[in-house]
């Protein structure tokens, strides 16, 4: 089933970007510099080795995980790379700006890589784990942490999920006590508690201050001296909070996101892209994670996720289902519409309108309940476009199925 946290609506932010909101709360980082050039690159990579340790780390910024393993379209292996000079550092940007890199995460088409971020390579002790997230079944955030970080995590959580530990915390925030079950569990020592403690504290008010809904640590690391220092970030925030944190959210990169989602968005349309081949146009979110489900239960999996609420009317009808159709993968439509606010007479027109300008090859699956429902269904009958009409939501469904398994 498509659960309600695969439609929170959120956005995320490059590593560069990351480490700056880190270092903004005072959390403890490695110096570091972004670079969109092999020139800019050389001089970075430079003041990271003259300032650190002596050698530094380049990684592709791109919204996705895997880099170190991936690889590029180019033939070069891994977004991740050591450098000890800042000739190296000029030779492994020239290798990853503007190429595509291919990880687990993208899927085959890859990311394009427009900017590298340096950070000093200072000696750790170990790799380690720390997210925060808000869960729903625990009612608010949750510490996941795992003395087993770095690149696989996602093989731990698969394979030795014994190693994953979850912390709920209260509605008092973080207090001194549960930081500290959260640092043993880590197993840091008693000299290093003031230290680790600390730093889960601001990672915490973090959270909480950015209105975040996942803040992921991956690794943090465990330095010679026993400190904990964050050593790669990744963020998603709440796109409810927009209002409220203007400067985080000028950092979003559109080059990142899916192009429907924000042109969706400029409409006041609710989508989310999914990976499945069941293009849904729904009005309210209930209704539409409802649809989602149970396309699931039948062995469907749905392209989006769309709600468009209400104030329906032909040009955002129109709208919504070119934004769906414009995914190549959709090979049947589902509208599912149940009219309180909707008018169900109005959004037929509209359908009937678009099939007969726009003659889209997609097969239409069309379920209306409510406000004027028998005046719609008699104007869809009387239409001659393809359409199927159905009388409920679990017909409807199940002719998506039909449909979908004759193409």
């Amino acid at each position: 089933m498509i659960s309600t946290s695969a439609v929170f609506r959120s956005f995320n932010i490059h590593e560069y970007q990351a480490k700056d909101l880190l270092r903004k709360f005072g959390l403890k980082t490695l110096v570091g510099g972004v670079a969109e050039t092999a020139d800019e690159a050389e001089k970075i990579s430079r003041m990271v080795v003259e300032e650190g340790s002596g050698k530094c780390v380049i990684k592709a910024q791109i919204h996705a995980g895997g880099r170190g393993m991936g690889h590029f379209k180019s033939g070069f292996k891994g977004g991740v790379h050591l450098c000890k000079t800042s000739k190296e550092g000029r030779y492994f940007a020239e290798k990853m700006l503007g190429e595509t890199l291919v990880t687990k995460q993208t899927g085959e088409e890859g990311k394009l890589v427009r900017k590298v971020y340096f950070e000093d390579a200072a000696a750790i002790k170990r790799e380690l784990y720390v997210s925060i997230l808000l869960d729903r079944g625990a009612g608010g955030p949750v510490f996941i942490v795992s003395t087993e970080g770095g690149m696989d995590i996602e093989g731990v959580a698969e394979h030795t999920p014994e190693l994953i530990w979850k912390f709920p915390v209260g509605p008092d925030g973080l207090n001194r006590a549960k930081a500290e079950e959260i640092a043993r569990a880590l197993k840091f020592g008693e000299a290093s508690l003031d230290q680790v403690c600390g730093e889960l504290t601001k990672m915490y008010e973090m959270f909480v201050k950015t209105d975040a809904t996942q803040v992921e640590i991956n690794p943090f690391a465990e330095t010679e001296a026993g400190e904990g220092v964050c050593l790669d970030a990744k963020f998603n925030f709440d796109d409810g909070a927009e209002f409220r944190q203007k400067e985080i959210f000028d950092m979003r990169d559109p080059e990142e996101e899916d192009m429907r989602e924000l042109e969706a968005a400029k409409h006041g349309l609710n989508y989310v892209s999914l990976p499945g081949t069941i293009g849904c146009l729904v009005n309210g979110a209930g209704l539409a994670m409802a649809t989602c489900d149970m396309l699931s239960l039948v062995g469907l999996v749905p392209a989006n996720f769309l709600d468009t609420s209400g104030g329906i009317n032909h040009e955002k009808i129109y709208t919504a289902l070119d934004l769906v159709l414009s995914d190549e993968h959709v090979k049947v439509m589902f509208v599912n519409i149940f009219g309180g606010i909707v008018n169900c007479r109005i959004l037929a027109e509209a359908l009937v309108d678009f099939m007969k300008e726009r003659k889209p090859k997609t097969p239409f699956v069309v379920r209306l309940e409510g406000t004027e429902a028998d005046a719609a269904k008699k104007c869809l009958k009387e239409s001659g476009v393809p359409i199927f009409p159905v009388n409920g939501m679990h017909d409807g469904v199940l002719k998506v199925k039909e449909l979908h398994e004759k193409l």
